[in-house]
């Protein structure tokens, strides 16, 4: 676990501890711990609150995977900067110590991986069939790494923590693992991951949970962004096998339609119900559209729209003509009354639903378009653009009606499959660690001080004459990771700060 959510745990753990009769009356509309994990039933209870908690971190995932590249901008509030030193941080490159963003990123991530951690503990005792435990087992395994995954991705060295604590005085004496120790510790559990993992589950019930195919290709993934090549291409290749295709529709990846959800495509996705009172919907549609787009975009006027995630005057213009994956990733405008509005937004989440900010969308994590991308990508780097890395690129471009390439400079291969991978995967949160898997954090800088310099001068959307502040859009090295938060390294002092913050 960690510091804020260390200390809260620590307290926790010393008022448990304290002799005072007052203090160790039981709630009687709570489950102890001690009382709960006793069968397949409560663990599996318990594996479901694990995946809840990542489905909230995945409300925010923009701020991080698209805000701070090139992909998205922000329909600008004039009336109301109350996100200015928050949310809007991550799209001008503000980001310090003391964001609220980065405090409530790094609390939810050690907060799911207590739970992980605690269910894996607490389930060696529980009645369970041998089936059963294997894929309880897979699945927190798989979560787990998947969090150590953007961990290590978002802070570098991160405290590495893979049980549970008995006493907080521990948790003071925590410090961060060099990265190189997290990436085999994800290596570890994705492997045991894959080997527990079905391909897939025999209950309609459990269709969207975690794979061997979301296993190997999460495991595909970190090997390629350790530059692991070879491992790479072995490993995503055999998710190749597993029975997963291309969508022959684009949008059908993103069509909540029961049909349609968790298609031949889907490898995982973070699932989300709208459309009732259960608290498990999503709402990216909203946060996504314009401000004063009212039910222009959403087809209700009641609904709160966040204008944020707009797609960029660059992306827009990044897409080849006649490429079928932009009408339906985003639109450049709407029509209010009558009126056009040159505000672009995220299309790709839009659909029917019944009750206005409860939406049925699911978010995509790991696509088979991914996989195959990642294949042209790691068989290039280790062996040129041969033909077998084209093939993987151009399966991808001829699903989105595109003109295969033929390219056989290993350079210029690593451009195009780069690119692509932005217009497949757009708005799906894979772009700031492309970048940094393919840019050193000088290179990183220089880029995204370039885009910032075309935003200054050409903002996507209208600011309503509030000026730029000086330190808008200017990248230094040290933003190639995310700071800690502040108040951990308060908490605990043994934990060292990224250079720069």
């Amino acid at each position: 676990m960690k510091k804020v959510t260390i200390l809260g745990i620590a307290l926790a753990l010393c008022l448990s501890s304290c002799s005072e009769d007052f203090l160790n009356q039981t709630d009687p509309t709570k489950v102890g711990v001690d009382v709960f994990y006793k069968n397949e039933e409560q663990v599996k209870q318990a594996l479901s609150g694990v995946y809840s908690q990542v489905q909230s971190l995945t409300n925010t995932g923009y701020l991080f995977g698209e805000f701070q590249t090139d992909n998205t901008t922000l329909d600008l509030n004039p009336s109301d900067r109350g996100g200015a030193g928050g949310w809007e941080a991550f799209e001008f490159g503000t980001v310090n110590s003391g964001n609220g963003e980065v405090a409530n990123l790094w609390n939810g991530y050690y907060a799911a991986m207590y739970n992980c951690n605690l269910t894996l503990e607490k389930m060696v005792a529980a009645t369970m069939s041998d089936n059963g435990r294997k894929e309880v087992e897979g699945q927190l395994k798989f979560l787990r790494a998947y969090m150590y995954f953007n961990l290590v991705q978002y802070f570098g060295d991160v405290i590495i923590v893979t049980s549970t604590l008995a006493t907080p005085d521990p948790a003071f004496d925590l410090v961060r693992a060099p990265q190189a120790e997290v990436w085999a510790q994800i290596e570890k559990d994705l492997k045991e991951a894959a080997a527990a993992l079905p391909d897939k589950y025999a209950a309609a019930a459990d269709k969207g949970r975690a794979t061997k195919g979301a296993a190997l290709s999460l495991l595909g993934k970190s090997y390629l962004t350790q530059k692991k090549y070879a491992d790479a291409v072995t490993t995503l290749k055999q998710v190749t096998t597993l029975g997963y295709t291309l969508n022959a529709n684009y949008a059908d990846n993103f069509d909540p339609a029961p049909a349609k959800k968790n298609g031949p495509e889907s490898i995982f996705e973070i699932q989300y119900q709208g459309d009732n009172d259960l608290g498990e919907w999503s709402n990216f549609e909203y946060v996504f559209a314009p401000r004063v787009s009212k039910g222009a975009v959403t087809g209700y006027a009641a609904g709160t729209n966040g204008g944020r995630n707009v797609p960029t005057n660059d992306i827009m213009a990044a897409y080849e003509k006649g490429d079928l994956r932009k009408d339906i990733s985003l639109k450049p405008s709407f029509t209010l009354d009558g009126k056009v509005y040159p505000v672009p937004y995220v299309a790709k989440y839009n659909y029917p639903h019944t009750i206005v900010n409860r939406t049925n969308t699911n978010w995509p994590v790991l696509r088979y378009a991914d996989v195959l991308l990642m294949l042209a990508e790691s068989i290039n780097e280790q062996s040129g653009a041969n033909a077998e890395a084209l093939g993987y690129l151009n399966q991808v471009r001829k699903r989105a009606g595109l003109a295969d390439v033929a390219i056989a400079d290993k350079v210029a291969f690593r451009t195009a499959v780069l690119k692509e991978r932005r217009l497949e995967l757009a708005f799906e949160n894979h772009r700031w660690f492309d970048l940094k898997r393919t840019k050193t954090a000088a290179e990183w800088a220089a880029f995204m001080n370039a885009h910032g310099a075309q935003e200054r001068a050409k903002p996507t959307v209208d600011r309503g004459n509030v000026p730029f502040n000086s330190t808008d859009y200017v990248y230094t090295e040290n933003e190639y990771v995310l700071p800690l938060p502040a108040q951990q390294i308060l908490i605990n002092p043994k934990l060292t700060q990224n250079a720069g913050y």
